[in-house]
């Protein structure tokens, strides 16, 4: 009796298995959360957070060119976190540094061996405060250079540990005066936020209305499609744009962060990303119409990739080359270079225009696609 019961178990068991499965694999979504999700948190993870500080592109004045400052110099060359660049002059370095082709600039003044034959020297090092949780590090990481020089130096003489002259840095931050990582995380935040709403919202809410059917009940009506996903995604515009207004005031009244840059110009970058978030937005729900699923991609297609391979908190220079294609490759990544530039350094109009027009290229394909997609599956 015992062993008819325990075999009717496992039969009931195994159907039930069998049936749960059959149904685990013709629904699509569930395999893309169960597999997919895990995947793409890998890879994301795996290759888009690092800590690491490196390739650190330094602007180098060398105004003396005597044996000793031309060895400090090759010091900075033999490092493997800094690639020096020569520069003719302090004037033409700090332009190359506001261009951004350089993060700091070491500068050796021309009596800069005078010094160090009379005990005390000093080196300028001038970095970017742009991106803060850089900027720390190359302040360390050059310390640390300055001292395992001083100390082969005093090798090379044969003084004991701690002799020798003595080289002072001298350090100075650009762009960012308090050196706090709020000011360089606030504009990041508006990215993120106005990616949430833009796409992550947008495409929850109308993957509703096309779940409801109420989409296409408008669709049988006179009213034509371009004005239906007008009249929906203009009240998130909307929102979005306040959400922008909310966290601009809350970054300059609470954290005392600055805008440097022309107001009119971030806000006119800001509505075109909007755009671009919102036909994201509208393109995932038009080609799921399903709520699940579309707040799924959402999440893996846009908030994440956002927060992790935009340089939102990791610079992209450290990641390898397949992923800074992948980076360059985001929407928010042109945003939030755009939107530091104009909190923190201010009006550097080659990367405005570069990024805005990118930005628009974005917002136009995008949109153009969400139309017509949408169009073609009411056909």
């Amino acid at each position: 009796m015992s062993e008819t019961l325990v075999g009717g178990f496992w039969r009931r068991l195994l159907s039930l298995v069998r049936k749960e499965t059959r149904q685990l694999l013709r629904d699509k979504s569930n395999l893309l959360i169960g597999i997919g999700l895990p995947i793409v948190l890998i890879f994301i993870f795996g290759y888009g957070v690092s800590l690491d500080v490196r390739n650190i592109r330094l602007a180098v004045v060398l105004d003396d060119h005597a044996p000793a400052a031309s060895d400090f110099v090759s010091g900075l060359t033999l490092s493997r976190y800094f690639q020096p660049l020569p520069a003719a002059s302090l004037h033409q370095a700090k332009q190359m540094m506001r261009d951004g082709e350089a993060e700091g600039i070491v500068h050796l003044a021309s009596d800069f061996s005078r010094q160090l034959s009379a005990g005390q020297a000093q080196v300028q090092l001038i970095v970017s405060g742009t991106e803060a949780p850089r900027a720390g590090p190359i302040v360390n990481y050059m310390n640390a250079l300055v001292e395992q020089w001083q100390q082969k130096r005093a090798d090379r003489q044969g003084l004991s540990e701690g002799g020798g002259a003595r080289i002072q840095l001298i350090e100075r931050i650009w762009f960012n005066d308090a050196n706090t990582s709020t000011w360089f995380l606030v504009p990041g935040l508006i990215v993120l936020i106005m990616t949430l709403v833009g796409t992550f919202l947008t495409a929850l809410v109308m993957a509703r209305e096309w779940e409801r059917g109420t989409l296409e009940a408008l669709f049988v009506t006179p009213v034509r499609p371009t004005e239906v996903l007008l009249a929906k995604v203009t009240p998130y515009f909307a929102v979005g744009m306040l959400g922008l207004v909310l966290c601009m005031l809350a970054g300059r009244l609470l954290f005392d962060v600055p805008i440097n840059g022309s107001l009119l110009v971030l806000l006119l970058a800001s509505m075109l990303y909007l755009l671009v978030a919102l036909g994201i937005g509208l393109l995932i729900s038009s080609a799921t119409k399903n709520q699940f699923l579309a707040s799924q991609i959402a999440i893996l297609a846009s908030f994440l990739p956002a927060l992790m391979l935009s340089g939102f908190v990791f610079d992209l220079r450290n990641l390898p080359v397949g992923i800074q294609v992948i980076s360059y490759a985001l929407p928010a990544t042109y945003f939030i270079e755009l939107i530091r530039t104009l909190f923190l350094a201010g009006n550097f109009w080659p990367l405005i225009i570069k990024d805005c027009l990118i930005l628009g290229a974005y917002a136009l394909v995008l949109l153009s696609l969400a139309r017509y997609l949408t169009r073609k599956r009411l056909d």
